[in-house]
């Protein structure tokens, strides 16, 4: 890490504004989305924009041991041609999921899978053309109603 190289606290009190179009950045979205917490009607298919949405509430990780935070974050898919799921029920208010990954599949040098995976074994996963994905914050980030942070014992 040379001098230059931005860091997490570089950001600090400003919204989060990511694009990930490769393997490498989309480990950075998926650890900032690690523990987001979404209602399922939260999860739309725009079918005509090629477009899966998400209106995520995300664990702010890259604030350390600072008083735990959460702040509502887009989380957007582009140049989706389907859309699937396992275990989730899409449009009900009532359920309430928590993303543990997001992963990419390739099925060649572009198009693949990206698959959204929530705790309780619910797979969402998106049959793409390329990897473009984006997460925006929305919000000002808000004390996490829990007052701690997520873990994630052995």
């Amino acid at each position: 890490m040379s001098a230059d190289d931005a860091r997490f606290h570089d950001g600090a009190g400003r919204p989060l504004a990511l694009w990930a179009t490769d393997v490498e950045d989309l480990k950075v979205v998926s650890a900032l989305c690690q523990d987001a917490i979404l209602s399922a009607s939260d999860m739309r298919w725009l079918r005509s924009e090629r477009k899966l949405a998400l209106l995520i509430n995300r664990f702010r990780w890259e604030h350390g041991t600072r008083t735990p935070e959460r702040v509502q974050s887009l989380l957007t898919v582009s140049d989706v041609t389907s859309v699937r799921g396992q275990g989730v029920a899409p449009g009900d208010a009532e359920t309430v999921l928590s993303l543990l990954q997001v992963a990419w599949e390739g099925d060649d040098e572009v198009a693949g899978r990206l698959q959204l995976i929530f705790a309780g074994d619910g797979v969402a996963e998106a049959r793409c053309d390329c990897l473009d994905v984006t997460l925006r914050d929305v919000t000002r980030s808000y004390a996490a109603p829990s007052g701690r942070a997520p873990e994630h014992p052995e």
